[in-house]
């Protein structure tokens, strides 16, 4: 069911500062600014060896990056597995016994379908599982 690490999101308070350090400490880079529609924060992504690692700046104090954040500081929020089909993924789930946050999957950045574990079924981690949806080409004329 698993393909690879997608990608691994760490929170941050002001992403900005955050972009600048991990360049410079780091030398990682360029950084991709995303707007995220669909959750109230800003988000930064590079990649690395064929994984996202996005910095996720909470705007809401009551989104989930936000609660984690006041409740375990900045740092490590979550890891996202590629699934080829995401709606089989939940299924697959559900059928042995694994509970989800999401009973559906819901939009992620760009073109992405995520949906979440409960941290119980994930051994306290904070695991999400994601499909890459294929964009059509716009046609040419």
């Amino acid at each position: 069911m698993l393909k690879r690490v997608h990608h691994i999101n760490f929170v941050v308070r002001n992403l900005e500062a955050a972009v600048k350090h991990y360049q410079n400490v780091l030398a990682v880079g360029p950084f991709e600014i995303l707007e995220h529609p669909h959750r109230p924060v800003k988000t930064a992504r590079f990649q690395l060896d064929g994984t996202w690692i996005v910095l996720v700046q909470p705007l809401d104090n009551d989104s989930a990056p936000a609660r984690h954040l006041q409740k375990y500081g900045e740092g490590f929020f979550l890891i996202s597995y590629e699934v080829d089909d995401i709606d089989n993924a939940i299924q697959h789930v559900k059928e042995n016994d694994g509970v989800l946050v999401d009973e559906i999957s819901r939009p992620g950045i760009l073109n992405w379908q995520v949906a979440d574990l409960d941290s119980d079924s994930a051994y306290g981690a904070t695991v999400q599982l994601v499909e890459e949806k294929k964009i059509p080409p716009e046609p040419e004329g």
